[in-house]
């Protein structure tokens, strides 16, 4: 959604913000943060910020993409003070509203958890690269622009992000068959 689909006055649109984007920046800053206490900070912290930002805010980018640069920025900016070994979440294990069986479920959750062991294998850039574009549906362009790099960058991570999470799972299916 572009700017001028948002109201003008600063709560308005924060209201608004908030029920469109409320779940996607509190999965983004627990995949961050890997607490959802944390994460609820960092959300809290990104709206605040974007409520402050938004007069200032010219629309050259979705709000979407506005909103995601704002709360990678926050999350980064308390990793940069955070000196704890915790890893990012899944951001799946937020979403409740799913009913599954409970054999569905636990089948889903497992292989979830398996395939994000080996993405939290990957460096940090590489582990943004596929939440972004995976997770949360991002273009290379909206990641560009949330990441504030160029969008060769952002396909070039999405590319080795790819291939070495192949190498990983290939690995690990050579090493079951021989076991």
């Amino acid at each position: 959604m572009v700017k001028e689909s948002f109201p003008k006055h600063p709560d308005d649109a924060l209201e608004m913000m908030m029920t469109q984007y409320g779940t996607t920046v509190l999965r983004s800053a627990y995949f961050y943060m890997g607490d959802r206490h944390l994460a609820e900070d960092m959300s809290q912290e990104a709206f605040l910020r974007a409520y402050r930002a938004w007069p200032k805010f010219r629309g050259t980018s979705s709000v979407k993409t506005w909103l995601m640069k704002i709360t990678i920025n926050v999350c980064r900016d308390r990793l940069g003070l955070k000196m704890s070994g915790e890893e990012p979440a899944d951001p799946q294990t937020l979403e409740t509203s799913r009913s599954f069986h409970v054999e569905e479920e636990a089948l889903s959750k497992l292989a979830r958890s398996e395939l994000l062991q080996h993405v939290m294998k990957l460096p940090m850039a590489f582990q943004e690269a596929l939440y972004l574009y995976y997770y949360l549906d991002m273009s290379t362009r909206e990641m560009a622009e949330s990441l504030a790099l160029p969008e060769g960058t952002i396909r070039g991570r999405l590319h080795r992000a790819r291939e070495q999470l192949g190498i990983l799972l290939t690995r690990e299916e050579r090493d079951h068959e021989g076991a």
